[in-house]
């Protein structure tokens, strides 16, 4: 088990959420262990209480915890992405049913945020051309889903 696992609230949605990740992420993504609500609750006897589930190798815990704690922007996951495909295929996937942001960001649709990054986004910000760079983070702010193109020609 890693030492710092992300524990993500959902409102009875966990094993579906989990499900649906995987599905979209494949690979050595899987569900490695479900608990169950006991008698002595405080959810319904034999509800699923915690998923826990890997993405792509990192390990996650899905909580049944109920309404109280939406998720917010607050926390979102990154995904560095290849290429254009891989931000095209995974967009359209996880903001299926979801809300879609800027930047690269979007909501799926169990209110997880997560944030699409080309692996070349951070030199092209860093561009040693401050003037560049600028453009560049320009461009970015003005985009929905990153355009990589776009964005090495700003």
């Amino acid at each position: 088990m890693q030492k710092i696992t992300p524990c993500l609230w959902y409102d009875g949605q966990a094993k579906e959420a989990a499900e649906h990740y995987i599905a979209i992420f494949g690979g050595d993504s899987r569900i490695l262990d479900i608990s169950y609500y006991g008698e002595a609750g405080p959810g319904q006897a034999g509800d699923v209480l915690t998923v826990t589930f890997s993405l792509a190798g990192q390990e996650y815990m899905g909580l049944n915890g109920g309404p109280q704690f939406p998720f917010t922007e607050a926390i979102s996951l990154a995904v560095d992405c290849a290429d254009q495909a891989e931000v095209d295929r995974l967009w359209a996937a996880l903001s299926e049913g979801g809300e879609e942001g800027q930047c690269g960001w979007l909501k799926d649709r169990y209110g997880v945020s997560w944030q699409l990054v080309p692996s070349e986004l951070p030199q092209l910000l860093s561009d040693p051309d401050p003037a560049k760079a600028e453009r560049t983070m320009k461009a970015m702010l003005s985009m929905g889903k990153l355009d990589i193109q776009a964005l090495r020609d700003a």
